[in-house]
C-alpha cells in the first residue's frame, strides 16, 4: 500500500526574475477596468494584487500572460463579485502557463468561477469560489475548472453552490486536488476523462454526489485511468440534484458518498465516508448509447479498500432504489455495482470481465449491459476481491513554479 502525501516539484522562475514587480489595485471607481488592465499588462513573474473591499463586475477577467499570480489579501477580504455579469462564460479564465490564484473570494459568476484551458502549471489555494444564494439551477456549473491542462495543483479552495461540480478537473493529467472543501454542489469534486490524479484530504459534504471520478464518450481525451481518492471525509450529500436537466451530473443520485463511471485503474481507500442515503460507493457503467471510436463505457481495475463507514445506503434515491433496499432489508450494502459487463460497438456486443475489489459488503445489479436499466436487474450479493489486480497507482508529483 502506498498511500502518503503527492509531490509538488517547485521550479524556480527564470524568466523575468529580476524584474518582477507587484501591480497594486484598489477597490473603487473604475476597479473592475484597472484589474483587468493590470492582467494585460503584467509581464512574466509579476503579481497583481487586489486590496481588501469589493470589486463589481460587468464582464468576465481573462489572463493570458504566463507566470502571473492574481492575489487578494485574504478570503472573504478581497471579493470579487460577477453578480452584474452580462457577458464570458467565467468569472475568470486563463489560458496561460504557470498561473497562481490565491487569498480571495468569487462570488456568483454567470458561468464557471474560474476556468483554464490548455495550459500547463495550475496552482490555486486560499481561494473560495460561491454562490451566496444557495444551490440553484441557475448558478454557474463549475468552481474551479481545469480543462485540458497538466501540472495542477487545487488546495485549502471552498467551493458552494455550482449547478455541476464545484472542483472539476476534466481531460487533464498529473492532478493533485487536496484539504478543499465542497459543499452544497451537485457534484462536491469531479475527475473526469483525466489520468494521475490524487484527491486526498478533503472535505466533502452536503452536496448531491461527493466525489466523482467519470469518462465520457465524445471528448478529445478519453480512457481516464490512475486516480486515488484517499484520507478523504466524505458525508451528508444529502442536498436535492439540481443540475439543469440533460448534464451528466444530473444523473447522479442524491446521497452518494463516491461514484466510479467508465473509468479504470481507480483506487478509493482510507476515506470517511457517512451519512449518504443512496450509496457509500457506487461503480457504474456509462448508461447511454455512443460513437466515440475506442470508448470503453464500463469501470475496470476499481479498489476499495480500507475505508471507515458509517449509516449509508438507508434511503436511495435512484429508480428502484427504494424497492431494492427493502429487498435486502432496509439498507443498501456499503458497495453498489450494476454489474454490467457487456457494451455495443456498431451494434455488436463486446463482453469483458470487470475486475473490482472491495473488503466490504457488495451488492451487484447484474444488469446484461451496460445499457440496460433497472427492469432488468437481478440483484444478489457478490464477493470482490482484490486479488490479481492493478497496485494502487504511485502518487502523483506535479511541477508548478515557485512563487514568492
Amino acid at each position: 500500500m502506498m498511500a502518503g502525501r503527492s509531490l509538488v516539484l517547485w521550479a524556480a522562475l527564470l524568466a523575468g526574475a529580476g524584474q518582477a514587480k507587484t501591480i497594486q489595485v484598489a477597490p473603487g471607481p473604475g476597479a473592475a477596468e484597472a484589474v483587468q488592465t493590470a492582467l494585460i499588462e503584467a509581464a512574466p513573474g509579476d503579481t497583481v494584487l487586489l486590496a481588501a473591499g469589493r470589486y463589481a463586475f460587468t464582464d468576465g477577467l481573462s489572463l493570458d500572460v504566463k507566470d502571473v499570480t492574481l492575489a487578494g489579501v485574504g478570503e472573504g477580504k478581497t471579493i470579487l463579485s460577477f453578480k452584474g455579469q452580462k457577458s464570458a462564460a467565467e468569472g475568470l479564465l486563463i489560458t496561460a502557463d504557470g498561473s497562481v490564484v490565491r487569498d480571495l473570494t468569487i462570488h456568483d459568476a454567470k458561468g464557471d468561477g474560474i476556468k483554464w484551458k490548455g495550459v500547463n502549471g495550475v496552482h490555486v489555494h486560499d481561494v473560495t469560489v460561491e454562490w451566496p444564494d444557495g444551490p440553484k439551477a441557475t448558478n454557474g456549473g463549475y468552481g474551479v475548472y481545469p480543462v485540458a491542462s497538466r501540472n495542477i495543483l487545487i488546495e485549502r479552495v471552498t467551493v458552494r453552490g455550482a449547478s455541476d461540480a464545484g472542483i472539476y478537473v476534466g481531460q487533464s493529467r498529473d492532478i493533485i486536488v487536496q484539504d478543499n472543501i465542497a459543499e452544497y454542489n451537485v457534484a462536491g469534486i469531479e475527475i473526469e476523462n483525466s489520468m494521475f490524479a490524487d484527491v486526498a484530504h478533503n472535505v466533502v459534504r452536503k452536496n448531491a454526489g461527493g466525489i466523482l471520478v467519470f469518462d465520457l464518450p465524445n471528448l478529445p481525451q478519453m480512457g481516464g485511468h490512475s486516480t486515488r481518492v484517499f484520507g478523504n471525509r466524505i458525508s451528508d450529500n444529502d442536498t436535492p440534484n439540481f443540475a439543469a436537466p440533460g448534464n451528466v451530473v444530473a444523473e447522479v443520485p442524491t446521497g452518494t458518498g463516491v461514484m466510479v463511471m467508465a473509468n479504470r485503474n481507480v483506487h478509493v481507500f482510507d476515506n470517511e465516508i457517512s451519512g449518504n442515503g443512496s450509496a457509500a460507493v457506487m461503480i457504474v457503467a456509462y448508461k447511454k448509447p455512443f460513437d466515440s471510436a475506442g470508448y470503453n463505457p464500463l469501470p475496470r481495475d476499481v479498489v476499495v479498500r480500507g475505508n471507515r463507514l458509517r449509516r449509508n445506503g438507508f434511503a436511495p434515491a435512484f429508480p428502484g432504489g427504494a424497492e431494492l433496499a427493502k429487498a435486502v432489508g432496509g439498507t443498501l450494502p456499503p458497495l453498489l455495482w450494476d454489474g454490467a459487463q457487456t457494451y455495443l460497438v456498431d451494434g455488436k456486443p463486446v463482453t469483458e470481465v470487470v475486475r473490482i475489489g472491495s473488503d466490504v459488503p457488495a451488492l451487484t445489479l447484474n444488469l446484461p449491459s451496460a445499457t440496460a436499466d433497472m427492469a432488468a436487474a437481478r440483484p444478489a450479493p457478490v464477493q470482490l476481491r482484490a486479488a490479481g489486480l492493478p497496485p494502487e497507482p504511485a502518487p502523483v508529483a506535479v511541477e508548478l513554479r515557485a512563487t514568492r
